[in-house]
């Protein structure tokens, strides 16, 4: 009876034994897998805490990318009474700054991803900080010089987004990069939270001028700010050895990468080879156009329902001033400019959670990819190449754009109604997070698909956003007209609600389509 016993204790343990070492075994197995599918991106020689810093720096310049825009909805009332004009050709100031806000990063971002993040944000500071100053003085007699500054405006702000967008992808990976994105978004995301709330206390308190001085003066020091402290890194950089080399790409204060001996910034060191000496850097031949980036299926469907969705947002908060203005007369400019507050944490929540779900959502569906033997070598897959990122990435997205679709709804029908100024306000809120939910998603997940190329694909989303955008503003009084602001954001509702097909269009073909165009790269 004992050696009976003894025998199940120590098949027991045996059994013990062996399941621990299968668990080992998968937890290796699973592990070698993700770093398998990591490997195709350059790592990063920046510290994490480096990173934070950096990103905490590109989200500062992100803030002037929409706070030009957003500072200036107060002060439209107030602009058609000193320039004589109507709200619709005060609103051309809008869809002229927005068709340029979606070109310029065409050009800036391929020029970022050829000479380098650093020299791209400086130029472009420079001619934010000679715009805003001579919109500050424009004579109230030339409408026409309005419009041609806030097209300079747009030129030198729009693309801080795109360069920002540049440095995430050089300093990040797939497995953080929404969680980093995220909080570079919070510097974009906070102009619809303070630029309103300014623009109505500066135009009120000052006079309408006084927004384009604080403009002059805040884009300066960050001007200053980013000449002293920012470092190149992009991968393929490198500084000559002159003076104004050294100052276009190294920081005048080395707040990151200060170990490093070198002059250069930490990510443009060469890399060593087996022997120990520097690896040669890797070559730029010539500075790439982005326009074929929309022919790539995966980008260009992504950028129709993003492009769907931030102009059906745009319509939102382009409308908020003049319809406020009409349905609760009682409001004064910064009591107007205080009704974008819930639009604006909106957003400002969603950039502080959204992208840590993204990046929990990847490494959830990473792992159990891996775990499901869909990542085994043995079935054909290998390499970052081949994971549906799209899957990964994509799955909350029909949530949010029902959320959004349904508030866009009810806050055409209580501004219809003109119903107590806290119902448009309440919706206000789920429309301002869902749509940054659905804009870091597909910009995070585009930075993934054309990794080498962050800054341009980021450009080809501002080009078909804003130039939509551009459209739906400059028409969007004349709907409103038509059909009252209930029925006109059904229809603009109902548009986005279309978007949904497309995004299970996106998951389920975008792999095969990578697929196909590996394959013809390979017979190339």
């Amino acid at each position: 009876m004992n050696d009976t016993i003894e025998d199940d204790r120590r098949t027991l343990e045996d059994g013990r034994r062996t399941l621990n070492d299968l668990t080992v075994s998968a937890d290796a197995e699973v592990k070698a897998k993700e770093v398998e599918l990591g490997k195709e991106e350059q790592p990063t020689s920046f510290t994490r805490n480096e990173i934070w810093f950096i990103v905490g720096v590109v989200a500062i310049a992100g803030l002037f990318s929409p706070l030009p825009a957003n500072i200036y909805f107060p002060a439209i009332p107030t602009l058609t009474g000193v320039f004589h004009e109507s709200t619709s050709k005060l609103n051309l100031t809008i869809t002229v700054y927005l068709v340029f806000q979606g070109i310029s990063p065409m050009v800036w971002g391929p020029i970022s991803d050829f000479y380098g993040r650093r020299p791209t944000y400086l130029i472009c500071l420079v001619i934010l900080v000679l715009s805003c100053l001579g919109l500050a003085l424009v004579p109230a007699n030339a409408f026409w010089l309005l419009l041609v500054l806030r097209c300079f405006q747009a030129a030198g702000c729009a693309s801080t987004i795109a360069l920002g967008a540049g440095v995430i992808g050089d300093i990040s990976t797939r497995k953080d990069r929404g969680g980093y994105f995220g909080a570079f978004n919070l510097g974009p995301q906070m102009a619809p939270v303070i630029g309103p709330v300014l623009g109505g206390a500066l135009a009120q308190g000052l006079g309408w001028r006084s927004i384009f001085w604080f403009l002059c003066i805040f884009s300066g020091c960050c001007l200053i700010f980013v000449l002293l402290f920012l470092p190149e890194t992009h991968h393929s950089i490198e500084a000559g050895g002159s003076r104004l080399s050294k100052l276009v790409y190294s920081p005048v204060i080395r707040v990151v990468g200060r170990s490093e001996q070198s002059t250069l910034p930490k990510a443009t060191q060469h890399p060593k080879t087996s022997d120990g000496t520097p690896a040669p850097a890797p070559k730029r031949k010539h500075i790439r156009n982005p326009l074929p980036l929309f022919l790539n299926p995966s980008v260009s469907l992504a950028l129709v329902f993003t492009a769907i969705i931030y102009a059906v947002w745009y319509c939102v908060t382009a409308t908020i001033s003049s319809a406020f203005a009409v349905k609760y007369p009682f409001l004064s400019e910064t009591d107007i400019g205080l009704c974008y507050l819930p639009i604006g944490s909106g957003m400002l929540i969603s950039s502080a959670v959204h992208g840590r779900v993204l990046d929990a959502e990847y490494r959830r569906f990473q792992r159990r990819w891996i775990a499901d033997g869909e990542g085994d070598r043995e079935k054909g897959v290998s390499g970052e190449r081949d994971f549906p990122i799209e899957r990964a990435r994509m799955r909350l997205l029909p949530l949010h754009v029902v959320v959004f679709v349904a508030s866009v709804i009810g806050w055409g029908w209580c501004v219809q109604a003109g119903v107590h100024l806290s119902g448009p306000l309440i919706l206000q809120l789920p429309i301002g997070y869902t749509f940054n939910a659905v804009l870091n998603t597909t910009m995070t997940l585009m930075i993934d698909i054309e990794h080498a190329q962050s800054s341009s694909v980021t450009a080809c989303t501002n080009l078909a956003r804003c130039g939509l955008a551009a459209v739906m503003t400059a028409v969007i009084d004349y709907i409103t007209d038509a059909l009252g602001y209930g029925w006109t954001y059904v229809l603009l509702g109902g548009i986005a609600a279309l978007m949904i097909p497309l995004i299970y269009v996106e998951m389920i073909m975008s792999p095969r389509w990578r697929a196909r165009r590996a394959a013809r790269q390979a017979h190339a």
